[in-house]
């Protein structure tokens, strides 16, 4: 059993016309992982692409990870009954002679290979993702997941009501709870574009996410002025490694904080881990282990 080949593409994503991007806009690395596992006449191939981060990994993904995989011997990738592509085991394949630490954006690279490996695992083992990873890590699985839309990036004119028009049409298409975003402008501005969400949507059903963009003044007024609001929750507020900004905010704001989402290493999400008792609402493995959190901050 063995990848015999691996794809990358760089793929042209939109969000709108974003002044803080270079020509070019964003991308996003999209790949192909085929195996020699056959099933109903044709190869099983895993697809991922890179969720996190803002432009395509491909120098990394050809140049580092893919061919670790690709020059792999079988027992370094199969589990353990050879029956099927262990996602665990090639984690450590592409990680092999990397040094401890963040690295930019390795993580990026390797979990969207990851991503792959476990797609194209799944498909090997005829089940559902979702039940597939359940059974692997000894969980019950369940088909029904929360969700919710993601959006809300400033529009280039009339943005409170085309922002007020894209949540109206993400409650026509079923979704119950988004996120927006704020910090790229003024904050009386964003504080427009929120009243004009809120006319649309409640809000314990919508979050703000600020993309790390708040210095620590801004940060505070900012927490400050969406305190009153009662939002689902406040995302991202600073730089993500900035300790003492995060703390003061926390000690502002009421509602649950999320955070974590721009750590690339195990070292770096250890720096910002809760303490027993403290309240995690996500968990995203990374190519150092656990890549951060989304949670609540406070003891």
């Amino acid at each position: 059993m063995r990848i015999v080949d691996l794809r990358e593409r760089s793929v042209p994503i939109s969000r709108f016309q974003d002044s803080s991007l270079p020509s070019g806009g964003l991308t996003t690395s999209a790949v192909a992982l085929i195996t020699d596992v056959v099933r109903d006449g044709r190869p099983v191939v895993g697809y991922g692409f890179a969720s996190m981060g803002r432009f395509a990994q491909s120098g990394l993904i050809r140049e580092r990870f893919a061919p670790r995989l690709l020059a792999a011997v079988d027992d370094d990738l199969v589990s353990a009954d050879g029956r099927n592509i262990d996602p665990l085991r090639a984690w450590t394949v592409m990680m092999a002679g990397e040094k401890r630490g963040g690295h930019g954006e390795r993580c990026v690279a390797v979990g969207t290979l990851d991503m792959a490996l476990w797609d194209a695992a799944a498909k090997i083992a005829g089940l559902p993702l979702h039940r597939f990873l359940a059974g692997r890590f000894g969980h019950r699985s369940t088909p029904v997941v929360r969700l919710y839309a993601g959006g809300g990036y400033p529009y280039p004119a009339d943005d409170p009501e085309r922002l007020a028009d894209e949540l109206r049409r993400m409650l026509d298409r079923g979704y119950t709870h988004a996120k927006i975003k704020i910090g790229a402008g003024p904050l009386a501005h964003d504080l427009q574009r929120l009243d004009a969400a809120l006319a649309v949507m409640p809000a314990e059903r919508l979050a703000v996410d600020a993309m790390n963009l708040y210095e620590a003044r801004a940060a505070l007024a900012a927490a400050a002025a969406l305190a009153p609001r009662g939002l689902w929750w406040f995302e991202d507020v600073c730089a993500p490694l900035d300790l003492e900004t995060h703390a003061a905010v926390v000690a502002t704001y009421p509602g649950p904080i999320a955070a974590g989402e721009a750590l690339f290493s195990s070292d770096e999400a250890l720096l910002v881990r809760p303490r027993p008792g403290e309240q995690i609402t996500e968990r995203a493995p990374g190519a150092d282990g656990v890549l951060g959190f989304s949670g609540d901050l406070r003891p």
